[in-house]
């Protein structure tokens, strides 16, 4: 079997779809290239390959064939790149708009007076058709190269439009399309590039070097110099490089990076820190877990730049759209030619055609929505999860970690049989030892309140949705639910408990039922209204899947005002996503991502809440809150609508332009100078429409 490797090339150039798919095709084709996704928005490509088939200057020499290039030096650094960007961004758009606007006006008024036709009289034809080379020669040179591979692009209909201006004469005429179409690809670029600003600020958050110690001394390296296990220090403000868990020192950690959240959070000795995030006040020695893209901020980076691979249906259908569209103009621009007998008229129809704002309505909307999202702690891993999440009809909620704080305490110790309270947490503390449960934590934590002395553990067995066995001085300890106990009968004591929606766990040695442990979580303060504003958003089915007993879900269940289902097994949890989608809904799954993993997996859309450093859940949801804020759920459901509004009113608009423009130059009321200018303005108003989504909008 060959071995395949996975490899990133950055390529510089990509403005538009058209772009990627160029460079896509012309990687796939070369033998030993098993798959490849080109990303706009981070410029790169991401190739699975046999590294025994393919050559490095055989793939550079493939995407160069196709218009494109490859580095020779790693860009540089994003944190260094980003006020470059900013600055050139603003200056381009400044000086773009009025080169366009001054141009616009001679060509409009010189157009209406016939000043430009009374120009061809002064300046010889070859001087013109120099012009006319010389400026739209890179326009040309991708036309050619798309042509040689049998592709019809966007800028072949105007190319044929400025020879066929050219055949009768209108060298002037060809020279102000050549002008509009270099505005009309800046416009393109200047378009795309405002749509990747996001990710690309993001990403200049990240570090470049770190402050490690070797051998008793502190030096400063590159991040990617260190190595796992090493020690790093951080001073006050600094931003920390690194995953790691912190051996000395205490510090206030601003990790708005990660969460979106500006509130600090306290670190010592024993707390996980993540890179990205800012030590305010304090000073701190970390151990190294994680480096670079191993990072949990470089994986949210790279899933936000790769978010575009998962494209929604109206992405889909635009690009299907694009394909056939270019034909059809052409056929329409014959038509015109045969029946009104006027070449500037056909020629008209091929400059006015704007097939690249079709292709942009979707992407550039959809970037923007994933970049300014990741800025507020909510990793959405591509615009399909969005437009689905737009539609959805469904909501189904986990409880344990998700609605509630996931810091249940042990309220009642029921003792039976004669047993001690101090004994039977004793005993339960110690089978719990190993595990992550929230209730483990809470059984252990009222142990240590008792000052419990607890014994070691052995062959500890955990069953999901029941509960957990270990050896503990030589006996089976049990620690479970009633299903995992079998116990038919709750204790008069505990029933009185349970109706109040506390948890119970049965505590049993061997045979023998030592006592009853009562444990009662505390609900997250901003659900109520979290749920309200989900409602209000269209949603009209919420529905809460718990583990828990039926007591505990009912009493949840009535304070939020929803229905519930209790007892469940995860794989229950499945049974139920799958049914409400065989009935035709979309189903949105809101979990903590680590138990609730398969659900999250299954459900159309899952949000995984508050999982910054969980690997499962960021792998496992569609949509990962990094923050444990109820208050982001509706506002990703907002999002959702506002971005599919956005892109169905950016097709709207270009569908309509197109359609008028296309019709009043086949009529021959749009002459061919005009067509040029005009088919440039649906790329600015994607852009100004699109840009709304980088403003968050509260509800």
């Amino acid at each position: 079997m060959p071995k395949t490797e996975t490899l990133e090339l950055q390529i510089t150039g990509m403005d538009c779809g058209e772009c990627t798919q160029a460079v896509q095709h012309a990687i796939a084709r070369l033998p030993g290239v098993e798959s490849v996704q080109v990303f706009l928005s981070s410029e790169k490509a991401v190739i699975r390959l046999d590294p025994a088939r393919v050559e490095m200057h055989t793939l550079h020499a493939a995407i160069e064939g196709a218009g494109y290039r490859v580095p020779a030096r790693m860009p540089m650094p994003a944190a260094a790149q980003a006020p470059l960007l900013n600055n050139l961004a603003r200056r381009i758009s400044t000086q773009l708009g009025f080169a366009f606007g001054v141009t616009l006006f001679i060509v409009v008024v010189g157009e209406w007076f016939g000043f430009i036709r009374k120009l061809t009289g002064f300046v010889p034809f070859w001087a013109g058709l120099a012009i006319v080379v010389v400026g739209g020669w890179p326009i040309f040179s991708k036309v050619v190269r798309a042509s040689i591979r049998r592709q019809v692009i966007s800028h072949t209909l105007m190319t044929v439009g400025v020879l066929a201006a050219l055949a009768i004469g209108e060298w002037a005429t060809a020279t102000v399309i050549v002008f509009f179409m270099r505005m009309g690809a800046y416009a393109e670029t200047f378009t795309t590039e405002g749509a990747r600003r996001a990710v690309k600020e993001l990403g200049a958050l990240a570090p470049q070097t770190a402050r490690v110690e070797r051998n008793g001394v502190e030096q400063e390296v590159p991040i990617g110099a260190l190595q796992v296990g090493e020690t790093v220090i951080i001073r006050p403000g600094d931003k920390i490089p690194v995953d790691g868990l912190v051996l000395a020192g205490q510090a206030t950690i601003d990790q708005a990076a990660i969460t979106g959240e500006a509130l600090p959070v306290e670190a010592a000795a024993g707390t996980h820190v993540y890179a990205a995030t800012i030590a305010r006040v304090g000073a701190l020695r970390v151990q190294v877990t994680r480096i670079g893209a191993d990072t949990t901020f470089g994986r949210v980076v790279k899933l936000v730049e790769e978010a575009e691979a998962h494209r929604a249906v109206v992405q889909r259908f635009a690009d299907k759209f694009s394909a056939y569209y270019l034909p059809v103009v052409a056929s329409l621009a014959a038509l015109t030619f045969i029946v009104r007998r006027d070449p500037l008229a056909a020629a008209a129809v091929l400059v006015v055609a704007c097939s690249c704002s079709i292709a942009l309505a979707t992407p550039i909307a959809m970037l923007a929505s994933v970049g300014a999202a990741a800025k507020r702690g909510v990793l959405i891993k591509g615009g399909k999860y969005l437009e689905t999440l737009a539609r959805a009809d469904v909501l189904l909620l986990d409880k344990t970690g998700t609605l509630t704080l996931g810091e249940p305490q042990i309220t009642d110790v029921i003792p039976l049989n004669g047993c001690l309270p101090a004994d039977i947490l004793a005993l339960a503390a110690a089978a719990e030892r190993y595990s992550e449960h929230p209730l483990a934590e809470a059984v252990r934590s009222a142990a240590r309140r008792s000052n419990a002395q607890l014994c070691a553990a052995e062959a500890f067995e955990a069953v999901p949705g029941m509960g957990i066995s270990a050896m503990v001085g030589g006996h089976r300890i049990t620690v479970g639910n009633r299903r995992m106990l079998a116990a038919a009968d709750v204790p008069a004591s505990a029933a009185g408990l349970e109706a109040q929606g506390k948890t119970l766990l049965f505590v049993r040695r061997d045979a023998e039922l030592l006592g009853v442990l009562a444990a009662a979580d505390t609900l997250r303060p901003e659900v109520p209204a979290a749920l309200a504003a989900v409602r209000s958003l269209g949603v009209r089915q919420i529905e809460l899947l718990t583990g828990d007993n039926e007591h505990a879900g009912a009493d949840l269940a009535a304070k939020l005002g929803v229905r519930y289902r209790a007892g469940l097994l995860p794989e229950d949890k499945i049974a139920v996503v799958r049914d409400y989608q065989a009935r035709g809904h979309t189903v949105v799954m809101v979990g903590d991502g680590v138990n609730d993993a398969p659900a999250l997996a299954q459900a159309d859309v899952g949000i995984a809440m508050g999982v910054a450093g969980t690997d499962i859940a960021i792998e496992a949801a569609h949509i990962v809150l990094m923050r444990a804020d109820w208050l982001l759920v509706p506002e990703v459901f907002a999002l959702a609508r506002r971005t599919m509004g956005v892109v169905k009113a950016n097709l709207a608009f270009t569908a309509l332009y197109n359609v008028t423009g296309l019709a009043l130059a086949a009529m021959g009321f749009l002459p061919p100078i005009l067509a040029a200018a005009a088919q440039s303005l649906p790329d600015l108003g994607i852009m100004a429409n699109s840009s709304r989504l980088l403003r968050p909008k509260k509800l």
